[in-house]
């Protein structure tokens, strides 16, 4: 009936789990919603386990375990460990592991979620499907060297399932018994449902999604050799892990977004707690690295609209001719900041905030006038036909 469907290489346990919760978040949900009145506690218990489940994932499973991009204290390491487990992404080694793998060869068949194998597999196929066997941990030794990790390897599946599923459903028990708000076997049921099942599912969707729609959609500010993009939209759903685009580029920043208005709870969590001492050693990449990368970038852009401008046989026309020496200015400016940026680099200097601010509007004003002049080129060439 499906014979395109490999059932020999099918992940049962895993399919059964993931298929299982999505099903049950869009029809059981919404009916004990329809079924029951709306409760404050319930929606309330989602979005702090949300969080507390989320943002171990991204602060501690990425930026700490992953990529060492802090150091933290025992009880913030154990904190995460715990509630990552509760997302049911498996644990830190295996986590971090795949996770690795997937920045050494990205867009390669040895990348674990590999987007060019299409935005079903990026997302989840890759979860349900195993057509290869699993890669050693031998990625991660410097993680088994921490014994609270190797605990939690050890005693995944219990601490997710206790964590997970038992915890919101012994708070819903809890809050029906001392409110009266509904009855026992209602706040068991909603918190199941809500506080486990719709967090469990919202929570793994939204990690997937980095892997899938933020190597498909955005814009690539600071490298376009890979597939990462940045896509502010998916940063509100993952605590800041959208800006995908410079997170590959710089791995090893405890940052994702790094512009004022970028938005990255992670970030600012990770911040606050060095202020009171629970986290330390924060990496950051320089703001001449930045602004090098975005200048680099740009260079590259314009090498690749310039020779289609130049034969785009619009010579003659006033305006195309004005603007296309007004693009060779842009085009020797983004030269004359490459080189300035790249000494200072190279040398080691820190260049003045009031230095970078003049030259992020530059650099800014150059990208848009290439937009600016692809789109005259179209209407021009549209007005040359009808004639």
């Amino acid at each position: 009936m499906f014979p395109n469907i490999p059932f020999r290489r099918v992940d049962w346990i895993s399919s059964s789990f993931l298929i299982g919760t999505l099903l049950l978040t869009i029809t059981a949900v919404p009916w004990y919603l329809l079924t029951f009145e709306w409760d404050w506690f319930m929606f309330g218990m989602f979005v702090v386990l949300y969080m507390c489940v989320g943002l171990s994932i991204t602060v501690g499973y990425h930026r700490l375990f992953s990529h060492r991009a802090f150091k933290a204290k025992k009880p913030i390491r154990i904190f995460t460990l715990i509630f990552g487990a509760a997302a049911f992404e498996n644990s830190v080694l295996e986590w971090c592991s795949d996770h690795r793998n997937h920045h050494k060869h990205v867009d390669t068949d040895d990348d674990p979620y590999d987007i060019s194998k299409g935005f079903f597999w990026a997302h989840i196929g890759w979860i349900l499907f195993k057509l290869k066997t699993p890669p050693p941990l031998d990625n991660v030794n410097d993680l088994k060297k921490d014994p609270w990790i190797v605990w939690q390897h050890k005693w995944v599946h219990l601490i997710a399932f206790t964590i997970g599923f038992g915890l919101p459903t012994l708070l819903g028990y809890i809050y029906a018994d001392l409110t009266g708000a509904m009855s026992a076997s209602q706040g068991l049921l909603g918190g199941f449902l809500i506080g486990g099942v719709a967090r469990v599912t919202c929570v793994q969707h939204s990690t997937f999604f980095i892997n899938s729609l933020c190597h498909m959609v955005g814009k690539q500010t600071y490298s376009s050799e890979c597939s990462a993009r940045d896509h502010w939209t998916m940063a509100i759903f993952t605590f800041g892990e959208g800006y995908h685009n410079y997170h590959h580029h710089f791995q090893w920043d405890y940052r994702n977004g790094v512009k004022p208005w970028h938005i990255d709870p992670s970030k600012w969590l990770i911040w606050v707690l060095s202020k009171i001492g629970m986290t330390s050693d924060l990496k950051r990449v320089s703001n001449e690295k930045i602004l090098l990368a975005e200048v680099r970038e740009a260079q590259r852009r314009y090498a690749e609209k310039m020779p289609g401008f130049e034969a785009s046989g619009l010579e003659g026309e006033q305006t195309w001719d004005r603007a296309l020496i007004s693009l060779k200015e842009f085009e020797q400016r983004i030269l004359e900041i490459y080189e300035e940026l790249r000494e200072a680099v190279q040398e080691k200097l820190a260049l003045s905030k009031s230095t970078l601010r003049s030259l992020r509007p530059e650099l800014r004003k150059a990208i848009e006038y290439l937009d600016y002049l692809s789109n005259l080129q179209g209407t021009l060439v549209r007005q040359v036909a009808a004639g």
